[in-house]
Order: C-alpha cells, then sequence, then structure tokens
C-alpha cells in the first residue's frame, strides 16, 4: 500500500534533512510531495542547495496525508513555523492522529510553538532542547511519542527517516531500504 507523505521545504532549511527524508521514503515506495513554503518552487537551502519543489504548500490543503514530515535548519525552520497553510495542516494532521514528524530546529520552533508538543516526550537539535516542554528524551537521537516523531539533526536524518518508513510500513521495508543503502538497522 502506497503511503502518501509531505514535505515542505522553505529558505533555508537543512539540505541533508530535506533530501534525506524525501530520498528514504521514495525509496521505501511512499507518495511524497515536496511543497514550497514562500514564493517559489525552488528554493536556496542552508548550505547553497537549490531545491525544486512539486508544489506549492496552499496547493496541498484540501489533501490528506498520512504524513508530514518537516526538515530543520536556521532560519528555515522559522520559515516554516510562520506558513498559515503549513500549521493548518499540521493541526489537522495531529487532530486525526496521523503522523508528524520534525527534525532539527523544526521540533522545538515548528511543534513547540504550534502546540504540537503538549503531553509529548520529544528531541531536536541540541541548540533548540531548552524550547521543548518536555526534557525527558531531549538526548536521544529519534523520538516517537504517539503520532509524533522527532529527530536531533543532520547526523540523524538517515535514522530518522528510516525510522519513518518502519513506522509507516514495517521494520522489514525500513531493513530493505536500509540494506542497499550500506546502513545498519536496529
Amino acid at each position: 500500500m502506497t503511503k502518501k507523505v509531505l514535505v515542505p521545504i522553505a529558505e533555508q532549511v537543512e539540505e541533508i534533512e530535506a533530501v534525506c527524508i524525501i530520498d528514504v521514503l521514495r525509496r521505501a515506495g511512499a507518495d511524497v510531495t515536496v511543497a514550497a513554503v514562500g514564493e517559489s518552487l525552488q528554493i536556496t537551502a542552508s548550505r547553497g542547495v537549490k531545491l525544486v519543489a512539486d508544489a506549492m504548500i496552499q496547493d496541498c490543503l484540501n489533501q490528506t496525508y498520512d504524513l508530514i514530515a518537516i526538515p530543520g535548519g536556521m532560519p528555515g525552520a522559522e520559515n516554516l513555523r510562520d506558513s498559515v497553510e503549513l500549521k493548518q495542516l499540521l493541526e489537522l494532521q495531529k487532530q486525526k492522529d496521523r503522523w508528524h514528524a520534525a527534525i532539527c530546529a523544526s521540533p522545538a520552533v515548528v511543534f513547540a510553538t504550534h502546540g504540537l508538543l503538549e503531553n509529548r516526550e520529544a528531541t531536536s537539535h541540541p541548540n533548540f532542547t531548552q524550547l521543548l516542554p518536555n526534557q525527558k528524551q531531549v538526548e536521544s537521537r529519534v523520538v516517537v511519542d504517539g503520532h509524533c516523531v522527532t529527530s536531533r539533526g543532520p547526523g540523524t536524518a538517515i535514522e530518522f527517516a528510516l525510522k519513518l518508513v518502519e513506522l509507516l510500513y514495517s521494520q522489514d521495508k525500513a531493513n530493505s531500504v536500509a540494506t542497499p543503502m550500506i546502513v545498519q538497522t536496529s
């Protein structure tokens, strides 16, 4: 069964995180839509890499997603946080108990700001953990609490993406994606 995934991007997001999420989920067979927040389908990521989205975020409002997965980076996370459309999509995702995930600065800057981490354990980049409402799991590489998944940063991006594959599909599917990538899974 194909899963439908939304990966929003904005100016100055962390490219390693965005590309790892998109690539690993597509390798698993997910139907991934990359949606630009801002003025253009093309954004410039935090290290100057240009990424081209499939759609604008406003074109995704009437869609249902099995997962919305958000990369971090600064000020990319702030640009994502400030999107009214993305906030609306995330609130609906939480309300309907569907998967929502964020990595690096985004768990704190996007999720915590919009109240998506209330009564949830989470992690984020070490520079932002003080903004998380619950400090219990801040040192963990990937945290799953309910339908919310968070991770620390570029160095955990593949692990994070593989966890998303496991949650959407199965551990066997995650292993089948990881093996040809020469990534060890637990």
